[in-house]
């Protein structure tokens, strides 16, 4: 039922949905870019639904506090202390070693603020756990939401951020001033 109200909504909204899977993996690290809104939140939930997709997502620590920090707990969230040193890959590669199948999504630019380089933890946690990566353009001048097929990084760290850099090239955020555009 939400994954059909959820398709409904995002249609009435003018997105189109777009897969180049059939299939998601047991298990993988989803990251969505570029993410420069608060409003790409309520339509990755929808995003989310409409794929059928289960997910988990990492949002920072203070969304989480009361009044409505339960509601991002109970939506699938789990929080992040961005300011505090904490070994986040090896937690994060434990929860995918002890479950069968487990997924969770990261908006790797780390702020709703402009950068010209993504953060790496995403990367490290699918090279420790062996998953693959799915990576999804939110391309709000389009309107089209883009899951990639699975991507499983080499470990040539070059190589691999410029295949993931040059996916996400050119796709426009909602503040487009505040879009990705990797090195400048």
């Amino acid at each position: 039922m939400w994954q059909s109200v959820s398709r409904k909504l995002l249609k009435w909204w003018g997105w189109e949905l777009q897969a180049e899977q059939t299939q998601a993996p047991k298990k993988y690290i989803l990251i969505v870019v570029p993410h420069t809104s608060g409003w790409d939140f309520p339509v990755g939930l929808l995003a989310r639904a409409a794929f059928g997709l289960e997910v988990f997502f990492v949002g920072k620590k203070s969304l989480f506090r009361p009044p409505f920090g339960w509601v991002f707990r109970a939506l699938g969230g789990m929080p992040v202390d961005r300011f505090k040193r904490t070994n986040m890959v090896d937690t994060i590669a434990d929860m995918f070693h002890a479950r069968e199948a487990f997924a969770i999504c990261i908006a790797p630019e780390g702020t709703r603020r402009k950068v010209d380089k993504l953060r790496t933890g995403f990367y490290y946690i699918s090279l420790k756990a062996n998953v693959p990566i799915i990576l999804v353009q939110f391309n709000w001048k389009d309107k089209i939401i883009n899951i990639s097929e699975p991507f499983h990084p080499s470990g040539h760290y070059e190589d691999d951020f410029n295949y993931i850099n040059n996916h996400f090239k050119g796709i426009l955020g909602k503040n487009e001033e505040n879009s990705f555009f990797p090195n400048g």
